[in-house]
């Protein structure tokens, strides 16, 4: 299999703190890899070190082959990337911003022109196109990001929380475009998010990133398939501080605790609910609200690093 990502003890310190503590990351050629973690976790400072934004304190990652730290030059050539906050000049058109970016690529007139056009569907902004940016709305300026970073079809795109902010209809196209790169042109896509069912619609595998290390990495269906067959949400009047007894109910493979939230992970959720309420009953909780589902990506985040 032919990587398009290989990182290697990839580590990244800021004074005492260790910000990305020696990852292994592999991403294969044409494949969409969902990132996901908590605030904090390392997600942003894995993409700019991926990006040649910053270096790498010990560790390297490879590109197409090409060193992030050796050969950054040629990295750049080869990837796209959209970060969280745009980087646009609100005194230029959006058309403006695009015929820049291409130029800073190399690419010629004509050629630039061809990319623009091709792009439109995706900018989907009729003749605001050659309007001022500082009159964009916020989910505009998120796709003439996106579109800058298409205008030298890269090889490899990385998009740090594309539709953060989006109305549902802009991230639906949004998705839709994203599906498109990766299916019609064989782009290889590094997403982060925090949007859970975002990553479940679009990865072919997810990595889960906490305090700095990877902590869970798979395909989405086989990370809800770790958790078990059932998870019992139990809402609660008031926090339960000892779930002990919980853990002990035959059937149950763990539980988590979030406020006066409970997830219970259960191999058969039907035959433990009765079980389960009785012994909240002996300890005196009240319950709210009970239900039985199948796990979710949500579910997964919350087993493997303790917050919803």
């Amino acid at each position: 299999m032919k990587y398009a990502i290989d990182a290697q003890k990839l580590t990244k310190k800021f004074k005492n703190n260790i910000a990305v503590n020696g990852i292994d990351l592999k991403v294969a050629e044409g494949s969409i890899y969902g990132f996901l973690g908590p605030n904090g976790a390392g997600k942003s400072t894995t993409v700019k070190m991926l990006i040649t934004l910053q270096t790498p304190t010990t560790g390297d990652a490879k590109i197409l082959g090409k060193s992030i730290t050796k050969d950054a030059d040629d990295v750049r050539l080869t990837i796209g990337a959209a970060l969280q906050e745009a980087s646009l000049d609100n005194m230029q058109t959006g058309r403006e911003l695009l015929r820049t970016q291409g130029a800073l690529y190399g690419l010629s007139s004509a050629e630039i022109n061809s990319r623009i056009s091709e792009l439109e569907s995706l900018i989907d902004i009729g003749s605001a196109l050659d309007d001022l940016i500082k009159t964009y709305s916020g989910g505009m300026k998120r796709r003439v990001d996106l579109a800058a970073a298409l205008i030298h079809n890269p090889s490899v795109l990385f998009l740090d929380e594309p539709t953060n902010g989006l109305d549902p209809a802009s991230r639906n196209k949004i998705w839709t475009e994203i599906k498109k790169l990766n299916s019609d042109f064989g782009m290889t896509i590094f997403l982060t998010t925090q949007y859970l069912e975002e990553a479940d619609e679009l990865a072919d595998i997810i990595g889960i990133i906490n305090n700095g290390k990877i902590v869970a990495e798979d395909s989405p269906a086989n990370l809800k398939m770790q958790i078990g067959s059932d998870v019992i949400i139990i809402e609660l009047k008031s926090v339960l501080k000892d779930v002990k007894k919980l853990e002990k109910i035959s059937g149950v493979t763990s539980v988590k605790s979030q406020g006066n939230s409970l997830s219970i992970y259960a191999k058969n959720g039907g035959a433990v609910i009765s079980s389960v309420v009785s012994t909240l009953h002996d300890l005196n909780a009240t319950i709210v609200n009970v239900e039985i589902r199948k796990p979710t990506l949500d579910d997964v985040f919350l087993k493997v690093t303790g917050e919803a």
